[in-house]
């Protein structure tokens, strides 16, 4: 057997990484448009991460340039699996030290959607885009993702398919309501033995009954947030609602009551004081299979921004529920921790599927918005499996304020900067910019990270 004509190189460390994925690829071409999909991502927003863009030809005549057409086919027609792209995606984030998957960690389910034109594109319908904030045409995807202080990445994607593309719509057996595919995609985490602390959503998730029970069921820790007019069952007159159950905590700053002072440390240096109330009512209470906890950064306004209503299974450490059930115990400090970690959903995903393109794909089937979304993923993916976080994480306090030292250690100078991708790539005008523009995103997504560290106040 004659050996594997090699692909024209990518620039530097992208080479390394895309060769991990090269026995995917049954041709030469495939490989080569990998390559240069990969390339076109990393390039700085100017520049559309469309067909035509990543091909650096015209945006509507360009797209029969031959540089066009190789990529759509790549795309569409090719035969390589987006499935087994991610399987090896994820696994070299787990096989390196400094991005494997702890149980400190959070399995984070969230959706976003994307507006799009059209009727003939998969998965697209009327609906609501959380992009946007509102109903419109457009394609939604449910996300899974592991998260902890230092990092975060996605680790599967499914696309939600609208009651109208189903012969007998929401009664059709393969439709499937968004909470019961991110179900799926938990349950596929766990097959694969990826260590994580809680299940962490929002309120879509939290106030959704069947999703919450299929934790129970699969024996997950959880963290979920509720609406605040989430209720129970309850006889007239009885609290029956998180707002009416807020209501009957007094809180004053001098005389907090039952609301406990905790203090979350974030990466630029800053802290906050916040309050969490451990609250008793209706099916939740301390010693209950579930609690309620309230936290706010001002319990006497309950600001919507900054107030979080959680339901957790999660027993309190010592309890009579701690003996009872094998989950990890987690006090109040602990809870706010691993909702906290949501943080990287709302700011740091969104910015970083809009830097890379995600939404601005040129095809319609199912396949092609799979594997496009996967190279995205990909993209994402080498910029934290390039990086030396092992230098530039550890020694940047703003990053980790309490690994730096007492007194005048603190002024010490240390590296801002995150590495520099780029260094010892070749020059050339097709290339300038992609993997500096790697280590700039990843510089943007670590300074949105969670809070470094939550503790608790007298």
């Amino acid at each position: 057997m004659s050996a594997r004509k090699p692909a024209t190189p990518a620039p530097g460390p992208l080479e390394d990484y895309i060769q991990e994925f090269d026995n995917l690829f049954a041709k030469r071409s495939q490989r080569e448009a990998c390559r240069r999909y990969l390339e076109g991502l990393l390039l700085p927003m100017e520049r559309n991460k469309t067909l035509t863009g990543l091909a650096n030809t015209e945006p509507v005549e360009g797209a029969q340039h031959a540089a066009a057409q190789k990529l759509q086919w790549f795309l569409s027609e090719s035969t390589w699996d987006p499935a087994e792209m991610n399987q090896r995606r994820v696994g070299l984030l787990r096989e390196k030290a400094q991005t494997a998957p702890t149980r400190q960690g959070v399995l984070a389910i969230d959706e976003t959607g994307d507006r799009k034109w059209g009727t003939k594109t998969a998965h697209i319908g009327r609906q609501y885009l959380g992009s946007l904030g509102k109903i419109d045409n457009g394609v939604v995807s449910v996300h899974s993702l592991w998260a902890d202080e230092r990092m975060y990445y996605p680790l599967e994607v499914e696309p939600y398919t609208p009651a109208h593309w189903f012969e007998k719509g929401r009664q059709d057996g393969a439709f499937r309501t968004k909470p019961a595919i991110a179900l799926e995609l938990v349950e596929e985490a766990v097959a694969a033995d990826f260590p994580f602390r809680a299940v962490v959503a929002d309120s879509g998730y939290g106030d959704n009954l069947g999703f919450v029970e299929g934790l129970e069921h699969l024996a997950l820790g959880y963290v979920l947030a509720l609406k605040p007019s989430h209720s129970w069952w309850h006889p007239v007159g009885e609290v029956g609602s998180v707002e009416e159950v807020v209501q009957t905590y007094a809180w004053h700053l001098e005389e907090p009551g039952a609301w406990q002072k905790i203090i979350r440390r974030f990466r630029d240096g800053h802290e906050e004081p916040w309050w969490a109330l451990e609250a008793a009512a209706g099916p939740y209470g301390p010693e209950k299979g579930q609690r309620l906890v309230v936290v706010s950064t001002d319990p006497a306004t309950l600001p919507e921004l900054t107030t979080w209503y959680l339901l957790t299974n999660l027993p309190i450490p010592g309890s009579v529920q701690a003996g009872k059930r094998s989950l990890p115990t987690a006090d109040l400090d602990e809870v706010v921790r691993l909702y906290g970690l949501r943080i990287w959903v709302e700011q740091s995903y969104k910015q970083v599927k809009q830097s890379l393109g995600w939404a601005q794909y040129q095809v319609r089937g199912d396949l092609a918005i799979r594997r496009h979304w996967q190279l995205v993923c990909c993209a994402f993916s080498f910029c934290w499996w390039a990086a030396d976080f092992s230098e530039s994480l550890a020694l940047n306090p703003a990053i980790h304020p309490e690994s730096a030292g007492e007194g005048e250690e603190k002024k010490k100078p240390v590296r801002e900067d995150l590495p520099v991708l780029a260094e010892g790539a070749p020059p050339g005008p097709r290339l300038v910019g992609a993997l500096d523009h790697a280590a700039a995103l990843l510089a943007g997504v670590v300074g949105q990270a969670p809070a470094s560290s939550v503790t608790s106040s007298p």
